[in-house]
């Protein structure tokens, strides 16, 4: 597996399910939990972004399998290189919460 986050565009397999889903954005906040920061949010694939209601929230280990990589250029590796760090200091942070630190 790829290190750190997928570009947009990628197409997926989530664990437990059937139907692909192609990334639209990465570091999403959910709107139910502010606090709670996912790796990714998707839309059906091949379908694309029909509303709202119809996305989804998930992190990079309930990916099963990668179908497609999407496009990558120098400003789409400068921008992995400063998400992916956003990402980890965000999980630092709520393993530190966590423990109680």
């Amino acid at each position: 597996m790829l290190e750190g986050l997928l570009p947009i565009g990628s197409v997926v397999l989530l664990k437990n399910s059937t139907k692909r889903v192609m990334i639209i954005g990465v570091c999403q906040v959910g709107a139910n939990d502010p606090t709670r920061v996912w790796d990714y949010v998707g839309a059906p694939f091949p379908e694309g972004f029909l509303g709202p209601d119809k996305t989804y929230l998930f992190d990079g280990e309930q990916i099963e399998r990668i179908y497609s990589v999407g496009y990558q250029d120098e400003e789409q590796f400068a921008f992995k290189v400063k998400a992916d760090a956003a990402m980890e200091n965000i999980r630092n942070n709520t393993e530190a919460e966590n423990k109680g630190e």
